[in-house]
Order: C-alpha cells, then structure tokens, then sequence
C-alpha cells in the first residue's frame, strides 16, 4: 500500500472539494440541518420568553384548548 503525502494547503483544498460536492449532492442533509437548527432557536426564544410570564393552570390551557376546536 502506497501513502501520499499532502501539505496543508492541499488537505484544505481537499476539504473544501469534499464540503462543497457534499452540498451539491445532498441538499436534503443540508435543508434538515438548517431547519433543526432554526426550530431549536424558536424553541429556545419560546422558553426564554415563558421564563417570564406569569404560569397558568394546567386546566385552563386545556379549557382554552377545547374552546378552540
């Protein structure tokens, strides 16, 4: 088995290449990871937000719940 050797800039080349043909061909990857993370973020910001509200009822969400359907 035979080895080559790669300086830096040709392992970052290489890197960039593999990054770059793993975009074109799997978007689908890309697309979920961007929305995984953009749904951790809302829920996060929903969580911060509830930290300083005043709490409510379990019943009366459920009461709320009913009402609307």
């Amino acid at each position: 088995m035979s080895y080559m050797m790669l300086d830096e800039t040709q392992m970052k080349e290489l890197f960039k290449q593999a990054v770059v043909e793993l975009i074109q061909e799997r978007k689908d990857l890309l697309y979920e990871l961007g929305t995984e993370i953009i749904e951790d973020f809302a829920l996060l910001r929903a969580i911060q937000e509830g930290e300083h509200t005043e709490t409510v009822d379990r019943e009366e969400v459920f009461r709320i719940l009913r009402e609307r359907t």
